[in-house]
């Protein structure tokens, strides 16, 4: 499961990313600076693991991790193979959602590729550009699917008529993930491997000021994504890669102090894009190890057990569950299982974010 960073040339993308992940991606001030997409393993923040290392007291501690992609930067005429467009199109076919980052800062040393900022113009730029690559891809499917609905089978003339409404509603300038579809009209569009049906969160890259006080930009890209359903997140990038150059906590807290933050933008901008591609986390923990495990919501026991080894799912028999809340409440396991806390669950149990398991197999 991977976020791609999106955007036009020279809004900061490859700079959050340094930020993000220990990859250092070049970051220059020219377009296309990123060729190949660079993929980043970064560890999702979460304060439940420093609770439970002051309680367990392990020999090491293991959060959960997200994919970040660097993509190289998008310009008109993409959807057509313009800059690098083919490519792009391609590396962001591959992440399950988009991380859009928007230029929301004025800077005469660094270049815009349009010449000026305006970032709600730049999120239309790559809207169309997707959008145009998204009617190419439902032409072919509709063609297709006009194929079979001679045969008067419900599900493919639902199939025709789901993928026809979509083409016109791509048409009218609009992406796919705001299409209103039923239960049983989404595993079709799923299907169909769109760009825009993709989840996005928008990330407004700002300056030192703006961090402070906002900016005009803030509130326009806010009201933007209400319309969307989707998310804003505003950090300074390289304020961001000024703090992560700090070599002690004790430096960077000191640093956000000064800045009026509490937690770095980076973080708040994982946090969301863990949420984004629908993940949750659960945990085990014991003297040699507490680990957060990443696993999709809503899934079984077995399929989390299998995150370990397959062999757990494979030979899954029960689940000991504990919740967060009552291991810290409590102390430790055995006051846990004293107090009649701990439940046994079979196959069929949904794990629920933040759970403390323990799995019993037999292979």
């Amino acid at each position: 499961m991977k976020c791609g960073i999106v955007g036009l040339p020279n809004v900061g993308k490859s700079t959050l990313f340094n930020c993000l992940s220990n990859a250092k991606a070049q970051s220059a001030n020219y377009p296309f600076c990123t060729i190949e997409p660079n993929i980043g393993t970064v560890s999702v923040p979460d304060q439940r693991l420093f609770e439970l290392e002051k309680l367990v007291n392990p020999e090491r501690v293991l959060p959960a991790v997200v994919e970040i992609v660097d993509i190289a930067g998008l310009v008109r005429g993409a959807s057509k193979g313009e800059g690098l467009g083919n490519q792009f199109l391609a590396n962001i076919r591959e992440c399950e959602a988009i991380i859009h980052v928007l230029r929301c800062f004025e800077d005469g040393n660094i270049i815009h590729v349009e010449g000026s900022v305006d970032p709600l113009r730049d999120k239309e730029i790559i809207d169309i550009e997707l959008q145009l690559k998204d009617i190419e891809t439902l032409e072919k499917a509709v063609d297709k699917a006009k194929k079979f609905i001679k045969s008067g089978k419900k599900d493919d003339v639902l199939l025709y008529e789901t993928l026809l409404n979509l083409k016109t509603f791509v048409e009218e300038g609009r992406n796919a993930r705001e299409f209103d579809a039923d239960d049983n009209q989404i595993p079709l569009i799923e299907n169909v491997q769109l760009l825009t049906v993709k989840p996005i969160l928008y990330v407004c890259n700002v300056d030192e000021n703006s961090i402070k006080n906002g900016n005009e930009w803030i509130a326009k890209i806010e009201e933007m994504a209400a319309k969307e359903n989707a998310e804003v997140v505003v950090l300074a990038a390289q304020i961001e890669a000024d703090i992560n150059e700090l070599d002690t906590f004790e430096e960077r807290q000191m640093f956000l102090e000064e800045l009026g933050l509490t937690e770095p933008g980076v973080n708040r901008l994982i946090t969301k894009a863990y949420d984004l591609l629908k993940l949750q986390t659960y945990f085990t923990a014991g003297v040699k190890e507490v680990r957060a495990w990443t696993i999709g919501k809503g899934w079984t026991a077995p399929q989390a057990a299998g995150v370990i080894h397959t062999d757990f799912e494979k030979g899954f028999i029960r689940a000991e569950v504990i919740k967060y809340a009552d291991f810290v409440a409590l102390g430790s396991e055995a006051k846990v299982k004293e107090a009649g806390k701990l439940s046994v669950e079979g196959k069929e149990y949904i794990v629920q974010d933040g759970d403390m398991m323990n799995f019993r197999f037999n292979v």
